[in-house]
């Protein structure tokens, strides 16, 4: 009699598969532009943190990007760097930076810009400011707004940016001077 090799199935998740959030912003300083980027789950529990060196454009650059070039270096060179370098994916980014949203040109994900209440452009309306899409992926609008019913009711989403900000002159007190 040969003996059977049963193998175990792993446990099956019934349900959505996990959501995270992607926080992104560009800092504007007199050293240049400085980003961070802080995933968290639902319920706004971090799960990564990256943080970029600063980019400083010379007088040549300024002059041939022109004005595209805070676009550039906050979504090309300083968000899709912090983004594709993150080992946590996030499902959904959000950013107080209306420069950012260039970022999803580079990206599979929703990004959305977290504007003043006052924005007539917002497509979702949420507590603290409305959410902004790229015009070129209008469809996002959707496929956050069911995101949204999965976020934690009492998860305010403007508040990781101060968390950003204040890990950022921390980190700036311990002397790191490049994450990404």
């Amino acid at each position: 009699m040969t003996p059977t090799l049963t193998t175990a199935t792993p446990h099956q998740r019934t349900g959505p598969a996990p959501l995270n959030v992607g926080f992104l912003t560009v800092l504007h300083e007199a050293s240049g532009y400085l980003g961070g980027y802080l995933v968290t789950n639902t319920w706004g529990r971090p799960l990564e943190f990256r943080l970029s060196s600063a980019v400083q454009p010379n007088r040549v650059q300024q002059i041939l990007y022109a004005h595209t070039l805070e676009a550039y270096i906050c979504a090309d060179l300083i968000g899709n760097t912090l983004v594709d370098k993150a080992t946590v994916p996030a499902q959904l980014i959000v950013t107080e930076r209306e420069v950012v949203l260039d970022v999803r040109l580079k990206l599979e994900v929703p990004v959305a810009w977290l504007a003043p209440a006052e924005e007539a452009r917002a497509a979702i309306r949420t507590p603290r400011g409305g959410l902004v899409f790229h015009p070129r992926f209008a469809g996002d609008a959707a496929v956050v707004r069911e995101m949204l019913h999965r976020i934690d009711s009492a998860f305010d989403l403007a508040e990781p940016f101060s968390r950003i900000r204040e890990a950022i002159a921390e980190a700036r007190k311990l002397g790191v001077a490049s994450r990404n």
